[in-house]
């Protein structure tokens, strides 16, 4: 099986590692900070473990079987002899930038860049390499594990031979794929991101608070979850990292970031990642909210602007 280099091992990064030693590949999952290695391989083991659960039907296995097939290092030249990578590191240009020119000397020429970002533009992306006919934008969605579908882009110098490779890695992992072109938040985000961002605005403006905000979503347009409950899924940090890429490539104010989103990732409160966002959740990476059972409080709302119900 191929060797798979995952660079960044926060949310997204532990997800792809596990999708893919899940299904038998040698992993090199790389990150600057150790801390976050060790709370990846945690939680890979544990969403291994919780398998059966979380996805009914899915083949169980032992969870020291799937962390044993992934290195964990903060040492990047590791990724050396990988067969495919993939980076999942923030949305920020300038270090990304630097990084892909790193990783550029560091693989062998025809090994693909699957570029997992939530905005950047994927041609952008291959200028900082002397590989772009190899650099492909690989959206996966969190959690990656459990997603079925990945949304590809083909960057202007994307090959035939690129896009094709990468669509049977991703067949040979159970995982179905749709091919757009490149353009600044591709088609996903520069649709979610706006809904989102609205969201947000209608909760600063006071007009409903958040839980209403994502009952109308999930009670009368049947979403899974509502735009608050996805932003804090995403990441607050991420969202308004992607809208601040959306403004700058398009000029339009209309991407302009709700003022309510800056001053929670400010704060702090990223969301699900750190236990609370727009709305408070039991531990970091928890599942869903609190119930508004479970949030009782004499308090009539909390920094992110979230009404309680009684």
């Amino acid at each position: 099986m191929e060797r798979i280099g995952v660079v960044g091992a926060g949310t997204m990064g532990r997800g792809v590692a596990q999708l893919f030693a899940e299904q038998g590949h040698h992993i090199v999952l790389v990150d600057v900070v150790d801390e976050v290695l060790d709370s990846a391989r945690t939680e890979i083991g544990r969403d291994v473990r919780f398998t059966r659960m979380l996805r009914p039907g899915t083949p169980t296995r032992a969870p020291e079987e799937v962390v044993g097939r992934i290195t964990f290092t903060t040492d990047l030249k590791e990724v050396r002899g990988v067969d495919f990578l993939f980076e999942n590191t923030t949305e920020n240009w300038d270090l990304k930038r630097s990084l892909y020119g790193e990783l550029d000397s560091l693989c062998a020429p025809d090994v693909p860049f699957g570029v997992n970002t939530s905005a950047i533009p994927i041609t952008r992306v291959a200028s900082a390499t002397g590989r772009p006919d190899r650099v492909i934008g690989t959206h996966f969605m969190n959690p990656a594990p459990t997603k079925p579908t990945v949304e590809l882009i083909r960057g202007h110098h994307t090959s035939d031979e690129t896009l094709a490779r990468t669509q049977d890695l991703l067949d040979r992992v159970g995982k179905r794929h749709i091919v757009v072109a490149d353009s600044p938040g591709f088609v996903t985000n520069r649709v979610l991101m706006l809904t989102v961002n609205e969201a947000i605005f209608l909760l600063h403006e006071g007009v409903a608070g958040a839980a209403e905000i994502d009952r109308l979503f999930t009670e009368c347009f049947g979403h899974a979850m509502g735009p608050l409950a996805t932003a804090d899924l995403i990441g607050l940090d991420t969202v308004l990292f992607s809208l601040d890429v959306l403004v700058d490539s398009f000029d339009d104010p209309k991407y302009r970031p709700s003022p309510l989103l800056r001053k929670l990732v400010d704060a702090g409160l990223l969301g699900r990642k750190t236990g609370r966002g727009f709305h408070r959740y039991d531990t970091p990476r928890a599942m869903s909210p609190k119930s508004s059972e479970s949030r009782k409080s004499s308090e009539s709302s909390d920094e992110s602007g979230e009404r309680r119900h009684d």
